[in-house]
């Protein structure tokens, strides 16, 4: 827990590089921090030997990287592809990061990785916290690198569990949550793990100060979790007496204990936000507030937002990629004060050592996730001491809980300490923390409102607009009907986007959100002129935007002495390559050396590598790259980082991808059959066959004759692909139709690239391809500046009440009534911002790579819709005039 586990691990693994592949299995949030440190401390690593794993169907780089990322989060009963392909690869060295994961015997995730973990040759287990409140949850790990040591988990729960039938009622259940024979367990223990702790090692750390804060409740706020309580209560002291009256007690004493932790929850919410707007009257003050429940996570966002302060928020439902780019604006930004975070979610893995202050709104069931989670502000790094305040209400579910985790701290702290340990927590000062008891009650808010009362809610503000009058009811508008071969709508629709995304807003965020951004001036070096019309086209474009023709190969190719290098999937970490001498600088020999763009922009040239702070050539190029690299368009960035490409200026190695590119032209969005005509014409042509790839069934093959005759007959109706096989066997790839690698099995077969990958995912997903614009463009519509997806963020947080005021002060408010009220009602992603065309599809932009999209807020995306609309009505009549009109030359033509 911020001792410098990650560090060693890479160490120990590197020492045995011989040996690799390399396997790092870690939470979701971790993913990219490991590769962060993966390129930081073993610079010879090239972005095309770290493979992350994105999805339980991204087998295609497991085979051919060095090194393998993977999320516990795809460890699951249906990634059978996933799963063979990892057994495949036999990883000879197998990195677990918060091994504590593996502590059910039951999970799916477990039943996977301890395999791996065995039939590895090393193998490094890290956690802070390796039994989290029961010496049960030690058992898989011990059994994972020393198979059987311990015996079988019978044997290992009767001596050192306490294992033994407990009644419930009638009911006998198997019960191995105890703990016995600790003194020898924590010995055994010592001669197989390495445990250090903070006191040991980061002796200058500033102290830890945990203070409880306890405070009475309204009556009425309390009521419910009270009246709970009592009756758990009563039912826990029935069976103990042996008097029991339900048919189950055992579940119906766990549906209480769950009932009452979320009753507490809102119990306490109103003076949970009222303590955290307190904190935010003190300037500059940098706090993280824990959370379990989503009702008391809105109530803390609530709060903040009333409060008018910069925040974060990182549940459940952030993706990875947005976890650490949150964690950074945390750390950076001074105007971010406030993290608002999932204990399980966020409280592990991540660095906010730029917050002095962490805030408990709840407890947890295990000491290990609260230490794990306090431990996020208190690790190497921080400057000053931590204050944490756990907020416990009396007469609730809290002050039993506050008990149970301290008789689960001293089991734990026996077994891996070999000391009874404490959640030591002095306590507050009453008269400091009365004002919490006056506290009014919080009442969770709906996310969807009903229509009453609610339809015309901007109705009052606009009904005085004599243009209303006259202007054509939404409803009454007919609806343009659209055709398989010709697009109405030269942008992509507005799909509605189940997935929700966790952001960030700053104080004064409305007038952010509502500013221009002032779009920067092309630059004459990153546009080629088309031989046939004279059209300036963008470097990125392999064709001409007129006339379709393909760019021409008179451009001036220079010659690549650099290597930037960033993965694909991370935006912070660049590794750029320069000569070391003038010597060296026709060879173009590498430097292999990472760094942080931020740290060339501040100057700091003393936490940079040595070789660009000695010498001037190194760090003038340094200084040119990053100048040049940070005045790209976000987009451009992305596809650049994507690419892998070898470049020395960012605007060479635009021009250089530009070249690469095949040039594409489709009027259509995305046609799965037109993936399945393609296979079989090629089928046909190659005299192979074809096979119907699905993830349930993924090796059925179908001969020649009968699938090269009609698409309809598949045998099965799973949801698949019908890919082309050559008659040697090899299978084509989806996208060019080129061979694929024939290792590994069907499923990681269907691309014979990464990028053949990504650009049919691009074409034949809307979700992809919003994902992908989102993180290039960060929601920030590329026309008027406004960033529309915080203002979704900002606005889904909010009180439905309240959300009114904030979108009429935007540039969102020239919307329709209808629109906004829906807004209002339930904001979704989709509502806000849309993924745009730049060249439409109805001109050939139909089916493109990621260059040719853009993020258009919902008002600049309609005008450009209805502009183009304006001018394919003026095209066809022009085509249809040409056809009646008479050629005025014929007059003069001798009859």
């Amino acid at each position: 827990m911020g001792l410098g586990k990650t560090v060693q691990a890479i160490a120990v693994a590197y020492a045995f590089r011989q040996e690799w592949p390399l396997l790092v299995v870690v939470p979701s949030s971790l993913k990219y921090p490991w590769i962060e440190e993966l390129e930081r401390w073993i610079p010879e690593l090239q972005p095309g030997d770290i493979n992350l794993v994105d999805s339980k169907s991204d087998t295609m780089g497991i085979s051919s990287s060095k090194v393998t990322v993977l999320g516990y989060g795809l460890l699951s009963t249906d990634a059978r592809p996933l799963v063979e392909a990892l057994t495949r690869q036999q990883f000879a060295v197998v990195v677990v990061d918060e091994s504590h994961y593996l502590k059910s015997r039951n999970a799916a995730r477990t039943k996977i990785v301890v395999p791996l973990i065995q039939s590895a040759k090393r193998a490094i287990l890290l956690t802070g916290t390796p039994a989290l409140g029961r010496p049960e949850e030690l058992f898989m790990q011990l059994d994972a690198l020393y198979h059987k040591s311990f015996g079988t988990w019978t044997d290992y729960a009767k001596k050192y569990c306490n294992a033994h039938y407990r009644y419930f009622g009638p009911r006998r259940l198997w019960d191995c949550r105890g703990a016995s024979n600790l003194k020898e367990l924590h010995q055994r223990l010592s001669q197989i793990m390495i445990r250090r702790l903070k006191v040991e090692v980061l002796s200058q750390l500033p102290p830890k100060i945990r203070q409880r804060i306890p405070f009475d409740l309204p009556k009425e706020a309390v009521k419910e979790a009270s009246a709970s309580f009592a009756q758990w209560e009563r039912l826990m002291k029935g069976l103990r007496s042996g008097v029991v009256a339900a048919d189950n007690p055992f579940t119906e004493v766990m549906s209480l204990v769950t009932q009452m932790y979320k009753q507490t929850a809102i119990a306490k919410a109103g003076a949970v936000k009222d303590y955290i707007k307190m904190m935010l009257e003190a300037e500059q003050l940098k706090f993280l507030v824990f959370a379990h429940h989503l009702t008391m996570l809105q109530a803390c966002t609530e709060a903040v937002i009333e409060a008018k302060a910069g925040y974060v928020r990182i549940d459940g439902r952030v993706s990875s990629s947005e976890r650490i780019q949150l964690v950074h604006k945390f750390q950076s930004d001074p105007e971010t004060r406030v993290a608002i975070l999932s204990i399980q979610a966020a409280g592990q893995g991540l660095t906010f050592t730029a917050a002095s202050h962490v805030v408990f709104a709840e407890l947890y069931w295990n000491p290990g996730h609260i230490k794990q989670a306090e431990d996020r502000a208190h690790r190497i790094g921080q400057t000053s001491s931590v204050n944490v305040h756990y907020l416990i209400a009396k007469g609730t579910f809290d002050t039993f809980m506050w008990s149970m985790l301290n008789k689960k701290e001293t089991v734990t702290g026996s077994t891996l300490n070999g000391r009874k340990e404490y959640l030591k927590a002095a306590e507050g000062d009453k008269d400091k923390w009365e004002f919490l008891s006056f506290a009014n009650m919080w009442t969770p808010g709906e996310m969807v409102l009903p229509l009453e009362g609610n339809s015309r809610d901007f109705e009052k503000d606009k009904q005085h607009d004599i243009r209303s009058f006259f202007s054509p009811s939404a409803s009454k508008e007919k609806k343009r009907k659209r055709t398989e071969d010709e697009e109405t709508s030269p942008s992509m629709s507005s799909e509605t986007s189940a997935t929700e995304h966790v952001g960030s807003s700053s104080p004064g965020a409305l007038a952010s959100l509502m500013a221009p951004r002032k779009l920067s001036e092309p630059d004459p070096g990153l546009t080629w002129s088309c031989g046939a019309c004279t059209y300036s086209n963008s470097s990125l474009l392999p064709y001409c935007e007129r006339s379709s023709s393909a760019a021409g190969s008179g451009r001036m190719k220079q010659q690549v002495i650099t290597n930037h290098l960033i993965y694909p999937h991370f935006t912070l970490i660049h590794q750029l390559h320069f000569p070391d001498c003038k010597s060296h600088w026709i060879d173009g020999a590498p430097l292999n050396l990472s760094f942080i763009p931020l740290d060339i922009k501040l100057t700091n040239w003393d936490d940079l590598p040595e070789a660009f702070s000695r010498l001037r050539e190194n760090r003038i190029q340094v200084l040119r790259f990053v100048q040049e690299w940070s005045s790209l368009a976000a987009m451009k960035q992305k596809l650049l980082q994507r690419s892998g490409l070898l470049f020395h200026s960012p605007t060479l190695g635009l021009q250089q991808l530009a070249n690469t590119q095949r040039p594409h032209s489709s009027t259509k969005r995305s046609d799965s059959k037109e993936v399945a005509q393609a296979s079989l014409s090629k089928a046909q042509q190659e005299g192979g066959s074809v096979r119907m790839l699905t993830k349930e069934n993924f090796t059925k093959r179908r001969s020649d004759k009968q699938s090269c005759e009609t698409v309809d007959e598949q045998p099965s109706s799973e949801w698949g692909y019908l890919q082309a096989v050559d008659s040697q066997g090899v299978p084509l790839c989806l996208s060019c139709q080129q061979a694929c690698p024939t290792t590994g099995g069907a499923w990681d077969t269907r691309f014979c690239s990464h990028r053949c990958q990504e650009e049919f995912q691009l074409r034949s997903s809307q979700t992809y391809m919003r994902s992908r614009v989102l993180e290039a463009e960060q929601g920030i519509c590329q026309h008027c500046g406004l960033q529309a997806h915080d203002l979704f963020l900002k606005v889904r947080d909010t009180q439905p009440s309240q959300r009114k005021e904030m979108l009429e002060n935007t540039w969102l408010a020239q919307l329709s009534l209808k629109e906004l009220n829906k807004m209002i009602r339930a904001p979704v992603e989709g509502d806000f911002w849309q993924v745009d065309h730049i060249r439409p599809v109805y001109s050939g932009g139909g089916q493109c790579s990621l260059d040719n999209l853009q993020t258009l807020c919902t008002v600049c995306h309609k005008a450009r819709t209805a502009q183009q609309a304006k001018e394919r009505s003026q095209m066809r009549k022009s085509v249809a005039a040409s056809k009646v009109a008479s050629d005025i030359s014929r007059f003069f033509i001798r009859k």
